[in-house]
């Protein structure tokens, strides 16, 4: 990455874990350069959409009940964001750096996007770059235990990597964890620590926060270094590229150099290849991953300390030539992978189909654009009624609904009425309004904490009021 990208820590608070259904309540950014001296920051919340269902245990952890209340509605506050990230990249591409994020927060913050008529991908697409910093502590921990004090797990022996427990081992403050402004500036003082220790392991993962910079380090001499956290424990491998799969970019797989007949495996059949692909799991010799993703690798010259594997250095490196040179079994690599059947459930809502159902037409891209201009309801039910893309049709009917019910014709009102009479008033995968009640009402039944009890009892209430809209 170029040495003028800036970074941007981003977390949210949400109503729940169900990346498909949950919402976005709170999002925090903090703008920073490759110093960390703040840019800038932008803390944003909103209301509930009226048919998702706030998980009692959710509100208990990030305490945001007062935004029940708020006249913020989503869809304004999403583009907010999108607004306020797309300003602070408009000359310089940036690198977006979440906890975890590539399992939730991104996958979140792209849904919604998507929701909301936006283009989902704008932490990786325009030369932007992204990070999950919890990723970077797997190989962190595994190879630069130097850098960071690592908290255990409950006295160990195994370890803890949540955000709040390595802050409060390395005397960073953590009494405002789940505020999402809060989270971001625990994620900086966490990457400050690291940066001050081993600055060329941070470079190295923004480096490989977009795809051409993964491919820089994949195609580097010598053999790399697999940290990972499974399940608390850790686990170390020296590793090299060798095949990805033609038809998936994206999909890579490395060899494990731990194994100590390499040639035995370089001169397996295509077959035999193929069948170590599909077995996956930790102890197989061939490891998939995603290059869109960050992948907790960095190359073996960073490691201080030669003895971390059972095999020595000039072995592993050895061990990396040979199969570098194999272009025969990197081929049967590449071709296993693509022979490879791969089966998704078909999106049954859609919410689920931000992967499944394409991208915009020219046309649609452009009515987007002119919805967001516009604040005027007939225009906006204009629009609406031109989208090709059903999906994009039927997001800005459910827009047009919250912001403009009055003007709404009777067919968006209809539809939306059906989206209450579905989501609040039917048990799905999105939850269930009168479970949640019980959960909640019993959670408050066991509380003996007044904070607690609070949190409860508005939660209580909102979901209560919920299930008024389909009497």
């Amino acid at each position: 990455m170029p040495d003028n990208n800036n970074l941007i820590f981003y977390d949210t608070e949400t109503t729940g874990i169900q990346r498909d259904f949950s919402q976005i309540l709170q999002c925090g950014s903090v703008l920073t350069d490759k110093a960390f001296n703040s840019l800038g920051e932008q803390d944003i919340g909103c209301a509930p959409l009226p048919w998702v269902i706030p998980n009692p245990r959710a509100m208990l952890t990030n305490k945001k009940t007062n935004l029940f209340n708020s006249n913020v509605s989503h869809y304004e506050m999403i583009l907010d964001l999108q607004r306020q990230w797309k300003q602070w990249t408009l000359d310089n591409p940036g690198i977006f750096i979440s906890y975890n994020g590539h399992s939730f927060d991104e996958e979140l913050v792209r849904r919604q996007f998507f929701w909301n008529l936006l283009e989902p991908y704008t932490t990786n697409t325009n030369g932007n770059g992204r990070l999950d910093l919890m990723l970077m502590m797997h190989n962190v921990v595994c190879f630069f235990p130097e850098a960071i004090n690592i908290p255990l797990f409950e006295d160990g022996p195994k370890i803890s990597l949540r955000l709040e427990d390595i802050a409060r081992a390395n005397n960073i403050s953590a009494d405002s964890a789940h505020d999402a402004i809060a989270d971001c500036n625990l994620m900086i003082d966490v990457t400050k620590k690291i940066n001050a220790v081993v600055p060329d392991v941070f470079t190295s993962f923004l480096n490989i926060s977009t795809k051409p910079g993964v491919m820089n380090l994949l195609n580097t001499d010598g053999f790399l270094a697999l940290g990972e956290v499974f399940r608390r424990q850790m686990f170390k491998y020296p590793v090299v590229f060798c095949g990805g799969d033609p038809s998936r970019p994206n999909e890579i797989v490395f060899f494990d150099l731990s194994f100590d007949d390499p040639e035995e495996i370089l001169e397996l059949e295509l077959s035999e290849i193929f069948k170590l692909i599909n077995a996956g799991g930790r102890d197989g010799p061939l490891k998939k991953y995603k290059i869109n993703k960050t992948i907790p690798i960095c190359h073996s010259d960073l490691l201080t300390d030669r003895s971390v594997f059972d095999v020595n250095f000039d072995e592993l490196n050895r061990r990396a030539q040979l199969v570098k040179n194999h272009k025969d079994f990197q081929t049967k690599v590449s071709q296993a992978m693509s022979d490879r059947m791969m089966s998704f459930p078909e999106p049954e809502h859609i919410e689920q189909t931000i992967y499944s159902g394409g991208f915009p037409s020219y046309k649609d891209k452009d009515l987007m654009q002119e919805f967001h201009i516009t604040d005027d309801a007939e225009h906006r039910i204009k629009i609406a009624r031109n989208f090709e893309d059903e999906r994009t049709r039927i997001f800005a009917e459910r827009i047009i609904c919250q912001m403009h019910f009055e003007q709404a014709p009777d067919d968006f009102k209809n539809r939306y009425k059906e989206l209450f009479d579905e989501r609040i008033a039917t048990k799905g995968v999105w939850g269930h309004v009168e479970s949640s009640v019980e959960e909640t009402s019993k959670l408050l039944d066991e509380s003996d904490d007044q904070e607690t009890s609070n949190i409860l009892e508005d939660t209580l209430e909102h979901l209560k009021k919920m299930q008024t809209l389909v009497d």
